[in-house]
């Protein structure tokens, strides 16, 4: 017999406040009025997948997204700095588009003192695979951001995903990833089925 599946739901955070100069910074800023009820209207989607535990960024909106649903199952949000956004290098600018899709373009690139979009693809197939496997058998809610989930997509093999993909990315949305024995499987918005 083989050992049951894990499943991972990946949940890109509601909707924020945007940085800007002398704003909160990344890890402090909250959602908004429509991004907590957002949050709200995800917990009955988010309980039927009958979650085991519930793991999130540390960053303060993607705590926020996933903290309705622990409130209504009981089950406390573990944070786990492995699932933050991606280290960019950019700080607070309106023009930020125009960096990532350079980034985008040059995965392997990165900024002084900033991550690549490799070095996160990296980090969130290392986390999430740790996470599948020691919650082998449950489901895993997921509070995180939208450039890590576009990244775990391409690094666990989703063609699909460029930087057009990540652009369209609705916020919140949830992705699904079903750890099995033959590999990983991903379904949710913008993936072929």
């Amino acid at each position: 017999m083989l050992p049951a599946p894990s499943t991972l739901v990946l949940v890109r955070h509601a909707q924020p406040f945007f940085p800007r100069p002398g704003g909160p910074g990344e890890q402090e800023r909250s959602l908004t009025d429509e991004g907590r009820d957002q949050a709200e209207r995800l917990v009955a989607i988010l309980a039927a997948a009958a979650p085991t535990a519930i793991v999130s960024s540390p960053y303060l909106r993607a705590v926020q997204t996933v903290e309705p649903l622990a409130r209504s199952i009981g089950l406390p949000v573990v944070t786990d700095h492995a699932l933050r956004e991606w280290d960019s290098g950019i700080g607070p600018t309106p023009d930020f588009a125009r960096y990532y899709r350079e980034n985008w373009a040059e995965p392997g690139w990165a900024r002084p003192g900033g991550e690549s979009l490799r070095e996160l693809s990296g980090r969130a197939t290392a986390i999430l695979t740790q996470l599948a496997q020691r919650h082998r058998g449950g489901t895993v809610v997921i509070g995180s951001h939208g450039t890590f989930i576009s990244r775990a997509l391409a690094g666990f093999g989703c063609r699909e995903v460029d930087w057009a993909f990540h652009r369209a990315m609705p916020m919140p949305a949830i992705y699904r990833l079903v750890f099995e024995d033959s590999g990983v499987r991903a379904t949710g918005p913008g993936l072929a089925e």
